[in-house]
């Protein structure tokens, strides 16, 4: 059984608007970010595919089967546009 840990999580750009806030601390049994931002897919009606996204945990770019650990601070990086 995978225990729960609290994680905090910064959305940015798209992703804070529908997530419908900038950061959220949350329980969560999620393993890696890939599982956490499928988890927030879920509960936050985000619809950034996320093979698209950058991710990086306590500000640090990570891939997205990296191992989370309870206080860790996550970002999910959708691409910017601009010219």
């Amino acid at each position: 059984m995978t225990s729960s840990k609290k994680i905090t999580v910064k959305f940015f750009a798209l992703l804070r608007e529908q997530a419908g806030c900038r950061e959220v601390t949350l329980d969560t049994t999620a393993a890696t970010p890939a599982a956490l931002y499928a988890e927030l897919m879920q509960t936050r009606g985000l619809t950034v595919p996320p093979g698209i996204l950058t991710f990086a945990v306590n500000e640090r770019y990570v891939s997205a089967d990296t191992a989370l650990a309870a206080g860790d601070r996550v970002v999910f990086i959708p691409p910017v546009a601009g010219g």
